[in-house]
């Protein structure tokens, strides 16, 4: 596929013919799927072999959050980072660094040597790579695909992570429960598979770009992104609400686990919950697209809070494997819908040039906060329980609701017929110094 301008330079011609036949854009998101689901049997696994080897919801903490700091430590470099590295060698790399690095782990279990320490070490380094896997990823699909297709690609995109996790959780729970290191060893066969994609895709993953070495140059790179970003008010103010409900889920995540382990319940009825959990997410991401066309941002970011308070109060009445996860599936639903609609709308207004440092902002205010909930969560679980924290949880959404509804920025989004022009510069300039 001939790489695009821009994703708003003018009316594009007509695509070659449907996304379905585009091999570059299948190979990239089939070896993404593999990536997805090796990063999701083994995000769920960590908690799990802690907890169970412990018996410490802190010491699961510990770890989690581990997993979680990059989204605030490494976003803003690596959003500079992959908009001068070329992508697709970068993406390559991140596969390697995850398979030597879950492949240690997969060791040390095997020879009955595992440690807190080990885990969340690689889990912080296992986060590291997948962040700046995921800013050239979504990159990439820009310049892979048509601009017509791109809702529907982004779409698949996310109905591609949903199922990830639909297979993925429960199958990280069954894979660890067989034996504590099936799910890293799982792993490296998904990195791998996905490193081996990356190499027979033809088509280029990114415009051309001056090279750039400076160091003084990268801060001020960082630094341009973040301007382009806080001068669009409406993603300025929509991303500051998401920080708080990722703040919130990461803590409902730890405290699923505590509540099955509460009620007596063996660690198979996580992967109950997971799973059917997981099929409302995929459906959210397979209507998204359709949804992103029919409905403001605004009315998604309020609608959602409103059913997420909803939802998560449910939780803390019932232990029904059966009811929990259609619970989690509706939470699912919401969040896949949204997703879709937000990835639309910031690759669309975003310049290419600026691609990774804008997602890297993004990504660093709206889960650059996750370790703190997965913290917090830990402490709050330690002190309260699991039913109390669930609770609290749905409380602090129905908050985060009012909020969004109250708040004057949230009314300023672009409309849809508006989001093929660029905010800002186009594509290859830059704003500022």
């Amino acid at each position: 596929m001939t790489v695009v301008e821009g994703v708003g330079s003018g009316a594009p011609a007509p695509p070659d013919g449907p996304l379905r036949r585009n091999r570059d854009f299948l190979l990239l998101w089939s070896g993404a799927s593999m990536s997805f689901l090796a990063t999701r049997v083994t995000a769920v696994a960590y908690p799990l072999i802690v907890l169970w080897h412990t018996g410490s919801p802190l010491a699961m903490s510990v770890v989690s959050t581990a997993s979680l700091l990059p989204l605030l430590l490494v976003q803003l470099p690596a959003g500079a980072l992959v908009d001068r590295w070329d992508r697709r060698r970068l993406m390559l790399v991140c596969e390697a660094g995850r398979a030597v690095a879950v492949g240690s782990v997969a060791l040390a279990l095997a020879a009955g040597r595992m440690t807190v320490a080990h885990l969340a070490v690689v889990a912080f380094a296992e986060s590291s790579l997948a962040v700046f896997y995921r800013l050239a990823e979504r990159g990439a699909v820009r310049n892979l695909v048509h601009p017509l297709h791109l809702p529907a690609a982004l779409a698949q995109n996310e109905a591609r992570g949903r199922a990830a996790g639909l297979l993925g959780q429960p199958g990280g729970v069954l894979l660890q429960s067989a034996a504590r290191w099936l799910p890293f060893g799982f792993g490296v066969v998904g990195y791998l598979a996905s490193g081996l994609s990356l190499l027979l895709i033809r088509g280029r993953f990114q415009q051309e770009r001056a090279a750039r070495a400076d160091g003084t140059r990268m801060r001020r790179e960082v630094a341009e992104g973040m301007r382009w970003l806080w001068r669009q008010r409406f993603l300025r103010a929509a991303l500051g609400y998401v920080a708080g409900t990722n703040v919130l889920f990461q803590m409902l995540a730890l405290a699923l686990v505590l509540r099955i382990k509460e009620a007596g319940l063996p660690s198979e009825t996580l992967a109950v919950v997971v799973g059917i959990g997981g099929v409302g997410g995929l459906c959210g991401a397979l209507a998204g697209g359709r949804v992103q066309r029919r409905m403001r941002q605004r009315t998604l970011l309020v609608a959602g809070a409103v059913v997420w308070a909803v939802l998560i109060g449910a939780m803390g009445l019932t232990t029904s494997p059966v009811a929990l996860g259609a619970l989690y599936a509706g939470t699912g639903f919401v969040g896949a819908v949204f997703n879709v609609a937000a990835a639309v709308y910031q690759v669309r207004v975003t310049p290419d040039a600026l691609q990774g440092r804008v997602a890297a902002t993004a990504g660093l205010v709206a889960s650059g906060t996750n370790a703190l909930g997965a913290f917090t969560g830990g402490l709050l679980l330690a002190a309260w329980g699991a039913l109390p924290t669930v609770r609290a949880i749905a409380v602090a959404m129905a908050v985060l609701a009012l909020m969004a509804f109250l708040a004057p920025d949230l009314k300023g989004e672009i409309a849809d017929d508006d989001a093929d022009t660029p905010v800002g510069p186009p594509a290859g300039a830059r704003s500022g110094a």
